[in-house]
């Protein structure tokens, strides 16, 4: 039985909740009881409180008792990436220069508007060192790997969310993404990650990275992630880029379809190689989406590799991180980080001027390549998941080190994009496909993968681990 119980949805189990035919209680006890078998081998948690987590389910249990659950969430298993705050649990960010010692006093916005909804949290999982690399491994919680083949990366730097969750260790996880940190390990891992646009989850100050960084949740259905937004997609005071409530329901118009919706596809963005089984597998969603009513047109967006502007951004933002910190904690970091706030180390002002205004540059490309074409389609990932040992793919055909060069952009121009796993490599490996949206038009990005998803279900395979 509690096989069947971690394979469910999240809607699934709130119709079990309200039926009476399952409890939080026996929910969460089956999670737990899997991460003790799985995670081993996964190391996808860094940190669990099963006390906790029962102590919430036993409140939802009597709430769904009494009809009266806080949202349709309620009592749901959730962990939480640890680059985010959550009372009572330290956040240290894979780090051994954080002081475990806390104070720990504050939910980050929005883990306050999950406990809001009753959810059930259950742990914080594991991410590279602030979440500064494409890989998940850290100084402090050691290698993450993928639950589809162990010998092989979940990507990062939401590693252990997507790992979690595609091993049946609860239904949702949130995650950030900073440069595709949630969508290349959703795709990684046959996953549903949703990057909003920036703004939409308020965050906690530092968080956003310069406005390039966006939190949110991984899952196996595009249904759970528009729950989750529903809950966590509100404005708060807090964060001084949060947008103000739209007042959306991102569940209510999920089937509506895409019938009519003018789509553009880009199969490299112009400029990236991709792996061939990945380009023909999401290629193939060309009719999927012409079948469902949409005008599909081949056509790549007129930007260039953003690369080296990109880099230059990201190593100042590192440096400044690093260089704000004492001597004593700056000498406990690792390798990757301290590498990547070199690189920033010293670069002229003029350099990150320019590199700004190139991000507003392409952005203003997309918005007017946006007055054409109601969304953007590309592959999610330019390589299947490589072996572990390496921090970038060893056969990546490009000068940089960016294989995640088909998300990232997305990040700088703060647009909705959203991964649905789209097929398998012949060797059993997943491959997501990416949907672009306008800035602002999340539910829209999220009907489209639901259209997908309906037409191409592929949430009820299961690695076998």
């Amino acid at each position: 039985m509690s096989d069947d119980i971690i394979w469910q949805s999240a809607a699934d189990l709130a119709a079990a909740f309200r039926a009476r035919t399952l409890s939080p209680v026996e929910v969460t006890r089956a999670v737990l009881n899997r991460i003790d078998q799985v995670d081993p081998v996964l190391n996808a948690f860094c940190l669990r409180d099963d006390e906790s987590a029962l102590q919430a389910a036993k409140a939802s249990e009597e709430r769904w008792a009494a009809g009266a659950p806080l949202s349709p969430l309620d009592g749901v298993p959730v962990s939480i990436k640890d680059l985010i705050d959550t009372k009572g649990w330290p956040t240290l960010c894979g780090s051994l220069a954080v002081d475990p010692a806390g104070p720990w006093e504050r939910d980050a916005p929005l883990v306050a508007r999950l406990r809001e909804g009753g959810v059930v949290l259950i742990g914080k999982t594991t991410t590279p060192e602030f979440g500064n690399s494409g890989i998940t491994n850290s100084p402090l919680t050691g290698l993450t790997v993928n639950p589809w083949d162990t010998g092989r990366t979940p990507g990062g730097s939401s590693g252990g969310s997507v790992a979690a969750v595609a091993a049946g260790c609860g239904p949702i996880s949130i995650g950030s993404d900073g440069g595709g940190s949630i969508r290349t390990p959703a795709a990684f891992c046959s996953l549903v990650g949703i990057k909003a646009t920036f703004g939409r989850v308020p965050q906690d100050h530092g968080n956003d990275f310069g406005q390039l960084s966006a939190s949110g949740p991984v899952s196996r259905t595009v249904r759970e992630t528009a729950m989750t937004m529903n809950l966590i997609a509100r404005y708060d005071p807090t964060d001084w880029h949060a947008l103000p409530d739209d007042g959306c329901d991102y569940v209510a118009g999920l089937h509506d379809g895409v019938a009519g919706l003018r789509i553009a596809y880009s199969g490299n963005l112009g400029f990236a190689p991709v792996n061939s089984e990945i380009a023909e597998t999401c290629r193939q969603a060309i009719g999927v989406f012409q079948d469902l009513g949409a005008t599909v047109i081949e056509e790549d967006p007129p930007i260039e590799d953003p690369t080296p502007w990109f880099d230059v951004l990201w190593h100042g933002l590192a440096a400044a991180s690093v260089d704000a910190m004492p001597d004593d904690q700056r000498a406990r970091l690792g390798r990757e980080m301290l590498e990547s706030a070199e690189a920033g180390r010293g670069l002229p002002a003029g350099d990150l001027l320019d590199a700004d205004r190139q991000r507003g540059e392409m952005a203003r490309v997309i918005i007017d390549f946006h007055r054409r074409y109601d969304l953007l389609l590309t592959p999610a990932c330019t390589v299947l998941p490589f072996p572990n040992g390496h921090d970038h793919p060893p056969d990546w055909g490009m000068e940089t080190d960016n294989y995640e060069v088909l998300v990232g952009p997305f990040n700088a121009t703060k647009q909705p994009a959203v991964t649905v796993p789209c097929g398998f490599s012949a060797g059993g490996l997943p491959i997501g496909l990416q949907i672009v949206g306008r800035r602002y038009e999340d539910a829209l990005v999220l009907r489209a993968a639901q259209a997908f998803e309906t037409a191409h279900p592929l949430y009820d395979r299961h690695p076998d681990l």
